[in-house]
């Protein structure tokens, strides 16, 4: 016979923001999540996307890393601008060559 437990909406959101916060401690701690200083994250804050952010902090030109992905030097200015947008498959390439998930490259709304 198994156990039922009944939580309220707010404990079960709570249990798993615990688990999240857990998570997100031990990938830290590992390396496997990489962290911003105070400064970094004011340039974050900064930059027009975050896309033109993660190519200068992984010290790419538009052009190596527009090469890399296999589109013009122009069409990722525009991008990292925000006056134009990629397909996902754009993204998943600009990801993968910037060792970043696609979530990271998409502002938040």
């Amino acid at each position: 016979m198994s156990e039922t437990v009944t939580l309220t909406r707010q404990e079960y959101e709570d249990l798993i923001d615990a688990r999240d916060h857990a998570l997100a401690l031990r990938d830290v701690a590992t390396g496997a999540m990489e962290t911003l200083t105070e400064a970094e994250m004011d340039e974050y804050l900064a930059a027009p996307t975050p896309l033109a952010f993660w190519r200068r902090r992984r010290g790419l030109t538009q052009a190596a890393l527009a090469a890399t992905v296999g589109v013009t030097q122009p069409y990722l200015a525009q991008i990292e601008t925000g006056r134009r947008t990629g397909d996902v498959r754009l993204y998943a390439g600009l990801a993968k060559a910037l060792r970043l998930r696609i979530e990271d490259l998409v502002a938040g709304e």
